[in-house]
């Protein structure tokens, strides 16, 4: 027996506590029965409680790793998460043109969980610029959709965000004041989705990381956006609620919870 499973290839940065980046997209992409292929874009120096030093990878080695492996590998969604510098932007736009039809989840990451910043103006306006046209699920946090779109209203960001480019966006609501929490889907046609989620207790290190990862394992497998949206969300929420705790920061969600069951 020789099963074959989706390839979903993956852009991240190298987390060395195992709570974001790769490590968590290998793991929810194989808890959707798809292969991780990975593509480091960036090292960090960081723990459980932040990011102290960002190593972004040259872009040149982004390239030639990815043609490689496009020239053995039948890649059914592609992932992007961290991407620290600029000009790792700007390639990831070459590559992206070189993959049509084939969906793309881009996970914005501007910020560490801790605070730390892991993109400045330059990257941002080349991530709108270049990427965003390019991207068929975009899903940032409230606070990324804000700097991403220049505005406040989380309407007008997902309206925004959509006019720059990207088909879909899911906007998480975590970062919000409020008692549940609302995530916020903007699709063509000026329809949109809110859905509720009961509020978890911690601070969780990868959870964007799991939602995009699970997002993009879900279109591999071929299904339609609104339901891959949606049973990732669950499964995001599921790795948080039995969330554990390695060190002396935030929790990592488990996202081998399946496995205790």
């Amino acid at each position: 027996m020789n099963p074959t499973r989706p390839i979903v290839l993956c852009f991240s940065g190298h987390d060395p506590s195992g709570g974001a980046g790769v490590q968590a997209d290998i793991e929810t992409i194989v808890s959707h029965r798809c292969h991780a292929a990975s593509i480091i874009t960036a090292l960090t120096e960081q723990d459980s409680r932040n990011v102290k030093k960002l190593i972004p990878q040259q872009a040149d080695d982004i390239l030639r790793q990815t043609e490689t492996l496009l020239g053995d590998f039948s890649i059914a969604a592609i992932k992007i998460g961290l991407i620290g510098h600029h000009e790792t932007a700007q390639v990831l736009s070459r590559i992206l043109r070189q993959c049509p039809g084939i969906p793309v989840v881009l996970d914005p990451v501007l910020a560490a969980g801790g605070g730390t910043e892991l993109g400045g103006q330059r990257l941002l306006e080349s991530v709108v610029e270049h990427l965003l046209p390019l991207t068929t699920l975009l899903t940032p946090n409230s606070q990324e959709a804000r700097r991403l779109a220049d505005s406040q209203d989380i309407t007008d960001c997902g309206q925004s965000l959509r006019a720059k480019g990207a088909d879909y966006v899911l906007i998480t609501g975590t970062h919000e004041d409020s008692e549940q929490v609302h995530n916020r889907l903007f699709m063509p046609d000026d329809l949109n989705e809110t859905f509720t989620w009961e509020r978890l207790p911690n601070s969780y290190h990868g959870s964007g990381c799991t939602l995009a990862s699970a997002a993009a394992a879900l279109l591999a497998q071929g299904l339609d956006m609104f339901t891959a949206v949606n049973e990732a969300q669950e499964y995001t929420w599921q790795a948080l609620a039995a969330a554990y705790l390695p060190g002396r920061g935030q929790h990592n969600p488990n996202r081998l919870f399946w496995m205790d069951t």
